[in-house]
């Protein structure tokens, strides 16, 4: 039986996956795909990691490392949209739930991009609670289980992301 020797990935002098060219050829998939200017290096490293990561588990070497990085950066390029949507969506529905506790008729898309402001400011950890708990309709528990904290910590986060989630909507006098 012939066994194929697995190809490992090529690495510059300085331990980079990527030569220039394919950087470039990530870069400019990245840029088409709709990706801001300032997320692009974010995008080239997702990529050497996903092909640094590829190599540490042991997988042979894409056969055309350009071609699988510009898929890879199509993916990412692609959840990015998806997570600009959802955060969209977010601040359409607390946008929605505003004017169902107050219907005096405030325009709302005044409401729903000042929410989406406020919610893109907040720490990673304060929005993760803050989404779970009031849009996933999650209680503390489940969501101190499911991001292994204890539960008075997820308590913290979504005070400290109420208040400065109410704090900066009063300063943009939307509520």
């Amino acid at each position: 039986m012939l066994r194929r020797k697995a190809r490992r990935v090529q690495q510059d002098d300085h331990g980079d996956p990527l030569d220039a060219a394919q950087e470039r050829r990530v870069r400019a998939v990245l840029a088409l795909g709709g990706v801001p200017q300032a997320d692009l290096p974010d995008g080239v490293q997702q990529v050497r990691l996903r092909l640094l990561e590829r190599a540490a588990k042991g997988y042979e070497a894409p056969r055309d490392v350009s071609a699988w990085a510009a898929v890879v950066a199509s993916n990412l390029a692609m959840d990015w949209h998806r997570a600009k949507r959802r955060q969209e969506r977010i601040g359409e529905r607390l946008a929605s739930l505003r004017q169902l506790e107050h219907p005096s008729g405030e325009d709302t898309s005044v409401l729903s991009v000042a929410v989406a402001q406020g919610l893109d400011e907040l720490p990673d950890s304060q929005r993760q609670v803050l989404v779970l708990r009031f849009f996933a309709d999650l209680p503390v528990r489940s969501i101190a289980e499911e991001l292994g904290v204890p539960e008075g910590t997820v308590k913290s986060r979504l005070h400290t992301a109420v208040r400065a989630l109410h704090t900066r909507l009063h300063e943009d006098e939307v509520v």
